[in-house]
């Protein structure tokens, strides 16, 4: 085993892991390797908004066309992909996320593409945009996969490495991210609301926490799919739920569980949740307490205990803590409940 840290991001511990030195995890997972050189990723989700019960707005396909093409132009991302939802509020929510292992590659991107992106440039009543963007230094994101299967910030990866240790325990996803050895995160302040007519910005905090937690059965057939779809999906949906329109109990700003879709629109047998906590913390606290959580993760064991290693199901996540010079958040003509306006709210 080696561990979640590399080499070059290791220094001498002034916090402790939650594990000793000669644990060993009960199964193998892996860890996204980025080159030494890589110290900042960007992720950039840029998202289209209407009301779900009724026709998109003309635009819409138009903006999703845009998007698309100038992910494609020069200095766009290393890897994106596209995922839908239905918020709280009753919007289709259309995002499409790309990711950069170099800020200065995506700095000119968004100046010559993404920034009119949620400024009006597709301004039409009914149709709500938004720009949300974490820029962490290496130090100050992780992720982890149960197979080989490549999503998310991974994607702009060196490629996988080896099984790690600090996995399969509470506390592992502190301990995965190099900044644990020293500093123990905690927010500092409160997000803001800046508005211009139509136009909205927040004012983030210091140490707001994103994750990106996925899951893909596209692999599974017969009873394994059968026991995802109908055992496993509904307990991940109720705790996916319950964040979404009560996450701020336990301090989720925002939740979005998302339907992967390809290029053109059509659903994948993929999904994530995407939810902004206040910190990290607050993050381990439900995972580690919460019933929705409990039986979220009662319900995975069940069904990782009767496949065993033949399971097909891949699953992963990505967790980042950020500065907040590192967080970007713009809106355009969007209900006040979308992503972090709810949040400052």
């Amino acid at each position: 085993m080696e561990s979640a840290i590399p080499t070059h991001l290791q220094c001498p511990r002034l916090r402790h892991r939650r594990v000793p030195d000669d644990y060993v995890p009960p199964y193998p997972a892996t860890v996204a390797r980025y080159r030494a050189e890589v110290t900042r990723v960007v992720m950039g989700y840029f998202g289209i908004q209407h009301r779900a019960d009724a026709p998109a707005p003309a635009l819409a396909a138009r903006a999703l066309h845009c998007i698309t093409k100038a992910f494609a132009a020069a200095n766009g991302p290393g890897h994106w992909d596209r995922a839908q939802c239905v918020d709280q509020a009753g919007y289709l929510n259309t995002i499409t996320i790309g990711y950069w292992d170099n800020p200065a590659a995506y700095a000119a991107w968004f100046a010559e593409h993404g920034e009119r992106w949620a400024s009006g440039a597709f301004n039409e009543p009914g149709l709500g945009l938004f720009t949300e963007v974490l820029q962490p230094a290496a130090d100050r994101f992780e992720t982890l996969f149960s197979s080989d299967g490549i999503e998310g910030v991974a994607g702009v990866s060196a490629g996988l490495g080896e099984p790690i240790q600090e996995h399969a325990y509470w506390g592992g996803m502190r301990d995965r991210l190099a900044l644990s050895q020293t500093d123990g995160m905690s927010p500092a302040g409160a997000p803001k609301v800046v508005t211009e007519g139509l136009h909205q910005r927040v004012l983030p905090h210091e140490n707001l926490c994103l994750i990106r937690s996925g899951q893909d059965w596209t692999g599974t057939q017969g009873d394994e799919r059968r026991m995802y779809t109908e055992e496993v999906e509904p307990v991940l949906r109720t705790g996916m739920d319950f964040l979404q329109h009560q996450g701020r109990q336990v301090d989720c700003y925002a939740n979005r569980y998302m339907s992967v879709v390809d290029a053109a629109g059509k659903p994948m047998d993929k999904s994530f949740g995407m939810g902004w906590w206040r910190s990290l913390a607050a993050l381990e606290r439900w995972a580690e307490s919460h019933p929705t959580h409990v039986a979220i993760f009662g319900a995975a064991m069940k069904y990782l205990g009767t496949m065993g290693p033949a399971a097909q199901l891949k699953l992963y996540h990505e967790v980042t803590v950020a500065t907040a010079a590192e967080q970007y958040f713009e809106y355009f003509n969007c209900h006040p409940r979308t992503g972090m306006l709810g949040a400052a709210g």
